[in-house]
């Protein structure tokens, strides 16, 4: 068995696991549309995963996709969803954009 996630698991010490899919399907991302008995191409080697429905199909999904509700409107929370990116930009808030190592000038804080 393959378990995919646009999340992170604990308790995936054994079988084939893909975490972090991104864009996150909460966002719409693609692995939001997969319904039961779609088939997902995992080439493991290549680095590859494809959901294996045509465009049109997925067209025809998106269009009926619904963002789920947020679970706040304030606080952390609200901040988190609003300013984190997704996995594939490193999962880290949007702000401070930067790199370890980056100069911080005077101005900056």
């Amino acid at each position: 068995m393959v378990r995919i996630s646009d999340g992170r698991m604990s308790g995936t010490a054994f079988g084939t696991v893909i975490l972090h899919v991104s864009p996150e399907s909460a966002i719409g991302g693609n692995l939001g549309l997969v319904e039961n008995g779609d088939m997902i191409k995992l080439d493991v080697d290549a680095r590859s995963i494809h959901l294996e429905v045509s465009d049109e199909e997925l067209a025809i999904r998106r269009s009926k996709w619904i963002a789920p509700p947020l679970a706040s409107d304030r606080g952390y929370v609200n901040l988190y969803v609003n300013t984190v990116q997704q996995a594939d930009k490193g999962a880290d808030l949007d702000f401070p954009v930067g790199g370890s190592g980056s100069e911080v000038l005077r101005d900056s804080h």
